[in-house]
């Protein structure tokens, strides 16, 4: 168990600005292994990353081995709804793993054993005081909440994913001015930056980070955008 406190957690949060790298593979892909994240992670910091985001416990540990950057850890159970670190049992994994900063899905939505966001922000507080939150929010409501809720950053990684925003081209800039203009709480920015200009355009706003994942570490999706350009030309 962590013997840190906010203090802590405020000199993570610092860290932790800038470009942010999500290093994460989908089941069954030739890089899901353990070594090949703790790679992944450690070319991205060299790259620049201020902090890496990573899923899963194996995956956690390793890259907290091989980076001294702050790792955001999230458990993925499930496919559907609440399905990012969805209980209060796998936000404490992902801190028994080594994760700075654990990133909870803060939507609405059923959560796993009737638990809300704020529990499982209250019970991760309280055990490991100098482990931060990410909540992981889809909507303006959400993020109202989650920072009523006592998170220490507020992210826009499911925005476009639960039904209540429209799921745009690339980042929702929409979405981004809201948080900016009605929060206080520090802002990462994530989903569908894929473009140097995506991050310039939300660097533009007064954000702590954004995190960028698919456009630099996922090497089949960045191979089928060129694949469909030659059959689209």
């Amino acid at each position: 168990m962590s013997t840190g406190n906010s203090t802590d957690r405020a000199s993570i949060i610092a860290q932790a600005k800038g470009l942010i790298v999500s290093c994460q593979a989908y089941p069954g892909e030739p890089l899901r292994t353990p070594e090949v994240t703790a790679r992944m992670c450690q070319a991205v910091v060299e790259g620049g990353a201020k902090a890496v985001r990573v899923q899963g416990v194996v995956d956690i540990s390793a890259a907290r081995q091989a980076v001294e950057v702050p790792v955001i850890g999230l458990i993925k159970y499930g496919h559907e709804g609440v399905y990012i670190t969805p209980s209060a049992a796998h936000a404490r994994a992902c801190a028994l793993a080594g994760a700075n900063i654990v990133a909870i899905d803060a939507t609405s939505r059923e959560r796993l054993g009737g638990e809300s966001f704020a529990d499982a922000v209250a019970a991760l507080h309280h055990e490991f005081p100098g482990v931060a939150v990410m909540a992981d929010c889809g909507s303006l409501d959400d993020a109202l909440k989650a920072e009523d809720a006592g998170a220490d950053l507020i992210g826009t990684t499911l925005a476009g994913y639960t039904g209540e925003r429209e799921k745009t081209v690339g980042p929702d800039l929409e979405l981004v001015d809201l948080l900016c203009e009605k929060i206080t709480t520090p802002i990462i920015v994530e989903g569908r930056i894929h473009t140097p200009q995506h991050l310039a355009e939300v660097f533009a706003r007064p954000i702590h980070a954004a995190c960028v994942g698919t456009a630099i570490t996922h090497p089949t999706t960045i191979t089928r955008w060129f694949t469909e350009a030659i059959t689209q030309g």
